[in-house]
């Protein structure tokens, strides 16, 4: 059995105090935790030429499923607290969790305020081979980034998931946290500190990803819990009836759950996820029909010619 990665917001503060002492850039070592044939590290040059490292979990796989799902992590952005659904996800589905540039094992070292430009930084996940389609997930501050990446990359993402979308609106606990945030910036480890300068800045950014949902042309899903005191869920169905979109944005309530929607059983947000992905319908070959052609219609269509063919025996 895995270890459980420490939960609530004193644990996860906990957790990157003490990673940062000891100098680990994985709050939880997964080497404890899964083979490398469940869940190993990977890595990708950043896009838009900035020459960054970005690390990443991923579910390896023999031969590509026919679907990958892309998780933009929000803030702190580390991916080992999806090691558990990652490690639960069936063989025929692939995942990458990414560590956003600034956070963990990714470069650079100083935080990347700028959405667009993590965006764009981000955009190489995207790629798939031929014949996979992909479903892009942006978690909490990840789901505006990952709304900047649909918008780009209209034929690289097949579907949109905002889970527990942060759009600038915090809510108490949030508030709490970057207010304390701000007056001990100096004192608190590295990513912490890049999370309380991401939330605060964040709200004179919307308007792009704003405008990047009304042009993205796939499905777009959001998925809140009710009970979520970072990102209330009233904020998320106000942004979900106020943005004019192609497609009609789909809303699921999901009832007693809080914003960190991966601490919870990892086959709840496995079947969550499976939601949102088209199910393949089965191809049968029909035979063309021809049309059905009753025996007195053919007699007046044949009459005619018959009795043309009767006056010219009888002229004979």
């Amino acid at each position: 059995m895995a270890r459980r990665r420490p939960k609530g917001v004193l644990a996860m503060g906990w957790a990157a105090v003490e990673a940062a002492a000891k100098g680990r850039t994985e709050h939880a070592p997964l080497s404890e935790d899964y083979p490398d044939s469940v869940v190993r590290r990977t890595s990708f040059m950043a896009g838009a030429g900035h020459g960054w490292r970005i690390s990443a979990l991923e579910t390896p796989r023999e031969t590509p499923p026919a679907w990958k799902i892309v998780v933009i992590t929000g803030a702190p952005s580390w991916a080992e607290y999806w090691a558990e659904t990652l490690a639960e996800l069936p063989q025929d589905r692939e995942m990458i969790v990414v560590d956003r540039p600034g956070y963990g094992a990714s470069e650079p070292a100083h935080p990347v305020v700028d959405i667009g430009v993590q965006a764009r930084a981000l955009a190489p996940v995207l790629d798939a081979p031929r014949g996979q389609k992909v479903l892009l997930v942006g978690q909490s501050y990840g789901a505006a980034i990952a709304s900047l990446m649909a918008e780009a990359n209209p034929g690289k993402v097949a579907g949109l998931v905002l889970l527990s979308g942060f759009f600038g609106e915090p809510g108490p606990t949030a508030k709490w946290l970057i207010d304390m945030g701000m007056r001990a910036l100096k004192m608190i480890p590295r990513d912490l500190r890049h999370a309380v300068i991401e939330a605060s800045g964040q709200r004179e950014q919307l308007v792009h990803a704003k405008r990047a949902l009304a042009r993205v042309n796939v499905p777009i899903h959001m998925i809140h819990g009710d009970k979520d005191d970072f990102a209330p869920i009233e904020a998320a169905e106000r942004l979900a009836a106020e943005t004019v979109t192609r497609r009609p944005i789909r809303f699921v309530r999901a009832d007693g759950a809080n914003h960190f929607l991966n601490d919870g059983p990892a086959k709840e947000l496995i079947a969550a996820l499976e939601g949102c992905i088209p199910e393949r319908k089965a191809w049968t070959f029909h035979w063309p029909q021809l049309p059905k052609l009753s025996l007195p219609r053919a007699a007046r269509l044949f009459a005619p010619q018959a009795a043309r063919a009767g006056a010219e025996v009888a002229r004979v």
